[in-house]
């Protein structure tokens, strides 16, 4: 097995592509951690807009993910949460708008 510097960039590139993948997931993961926890401090189910910009930042860093993996399944399954994500934040930023609310 060689160490030269080839394999080395190779290792970064695998391993950074790998760190991707963790940290979308991670992310990804969080945003039920953070509706949990907005939930319990109201009382009530909710969904809060962090849960929306978690969403789409973990699918969107996922989705690079699955790109690099070329794996088809997991890209269409990630591409297909983004778009829903980002549907979602229109019209909670609508929402806003029209109520006034700071769509934070």
């Amino acid at each position: 097995m060689s160490t030269g510097p080839a394999n080395a960039v190779l290792d970064l590139h695998t391993h950074g592509w790998l760190l991707v993948g963790v940290i979308g997931q991670v992310v990804f993961t969080s945003r039920f951690v953070l509706q949990w926890v907005y939930s319990e401090r109201r009382g009530y189910s909710a969904i809060p807009m962090v849960f929306w910009y978690a969403s789409l930042a973990g699918a969107a860093l996922l989705l690079g993910y699955a790109i690099h993996l070329r794996d088809p399944v997991f890209i269409a399954g990630q591409g297909g949460g983004l778009l829903i994500y980002l549907r979602n934040l229109q019209l909670r930023w609508r929402e806003a708008r029209e109520t006034g609310e700071n769509p934070c």
